[in-house]
């Protein structure tokens, strides 16, 4: 990941970068096979105990034929991508006094790295699709639990599925949240993000306001 030289968008906290990975868990395992770069896109669990920078847990189907090569010896690299926004110019005191100004885009995202490996294991697999039901049901009027489906369906659909574990051996993140700006510019920002009043815009607009006030993260 390119991180500047002056490093204003680091972000080197690992609860921070848990915390993004557990907001936004739908993350893109690359890997590399016999044909070349492979992505796909699954729901990620990050267990924060299991090791000293995290296990990311997840599964996929039987039928993706990208699992064949994770034998736990070759790197791969999950990206998580968490809220990013529009920056326009306009918000930006500049533009009326100098004109100096252009456009760009604030994000904030994590790459976590580490050797996958394959899990097949029908009690592995239980408890994994069983505690990110579990999470994501937390929500819903009505929570849905795996043990709510007939056993022996369970049973036929954990067959059809393999599951991911990654230790993850290196993390970074990048916290992309105007903190190159004057503080009035920062200011601007939050307000032209809030009057668009969209779920991305306002997630942006939290993080902008972190760093108003503080310079560097």
């Amino acid at each position: 990941m390119y991180q500047p030289t002056h490093g204003q968008f680091r972000e080197d906290r690992l609860a921070v970068q848990h915390a993004l990975i557990r907001a936004h868990p739908f993350g893109a395992l690359v890997t590399v096979g016999p044909e070349g770069l492979v992505a796909n896109h699954f729901p990620f669990v990050v267990d924060a105990d299991a090791s000293p920078l995290g296990t990311l847990r997840a599964h996929m189907a039987r039928a993706n034929g990208q699992w064949k090569g994770l034998d736990g010896t070759a790197e791969a690299l999950v990206i998580f991508h968490g809220p990013y926004s529009y920056i326009t110019p306009a918000w930006y005191p500049a533009k009326a006094e100098t004109g100096k100004v252009v456009p760009t885009w604030n994000y904030a995202l994590v790459h976590a790295y580490g050797r996958p490996r394959i899990v097949e294991d029908p009690e592995w697999l239980l408890r994994h699709v069983s505690e990110l039901s579990d999470t994501n049901e937390a929500s819903m009027p009505v929570p849905w639990a795996v043990s709510d489906a007939p056993p022996e369906y369970v049973e036929a659909m954990l067959k059809a599925i393999v599951g991911i574990e990654i230790e993850i051996a290196r993390i970074e993140g990048k916290w992309k949240t105007s903190q190159n700006q004057p503080e009035a510019a920062r200011a601007g920002v939050v307000r032209g993000l809030e009057a668009q009043a969209d779920e991305r815009s306002l997630a942006m607009a939290e993080l902008v306001k972190a760093t108003i006030g503080s310079g560097e993260r």
